[in-house]
């Protein structure tokens, strides 16, 4: 039994392996501006590389780290490297997150009524401070 939870477990660790690459990967403000600029159009390295204040070497460690969590292909002609976005690991992280949906949800949805209480109070005293200035200016 013990060791069957063991071989499930290791099991679980193994198959979150990618999600943790992917995780890793956009944890990185640099990296989420890469795969922001690469949607929808594919960017020589150097072009990724201009609006950063670092090195085309640590671009270029960036892109390797996106690389190898499946968010970004690089494709090679010759001396260019050309790069594309490659959303499908976002999209089974996406999914992952989704199973926690119902957590925040819920604290939307409890927000949402604080939120309507408020703006009741607020509208009823408003109605309330027109009346009692009403009164007072009338004869």
């Amino acid at each position: 039994m013990r060791r069957a939870r063991h071989a499930a477990a290791k099991r679980e660790l193994q198959a979150a392996q990618p999600l943790d690459r992917v995780f890793g990967a956009l944890a990185d403000p640099v990296r989420r501006a890469i795969l922001s600029r690469l949607d929808g159009e594919e960017l020589l390295v150097s072009e990724l590389a201009e609006p950063f204040a670092i090195s085309l070497q640590a671009v270029s460690r960036h892109i390797q780290v996106l690389a190898k969590a499946g968010l970004l292909k690089k494709e090679r002609s010759g001396r260019v490297r050309r790069c594309r976005l490659d959303a499908g690991p976002i999209y089974t992280a996406a999914v992952w997150l989704n199973r926690y949906s119902k957590y925040w949800e819920d604290q939307f949805d409890t927000l949402a009524l604080w939120l309507d209480r408020i703006e009741r109070r607020k509208a009823g005293s408003k109605r309330r401070n027109m009346r009692r200035k009403a009164r007072q200016h009338s004869p």
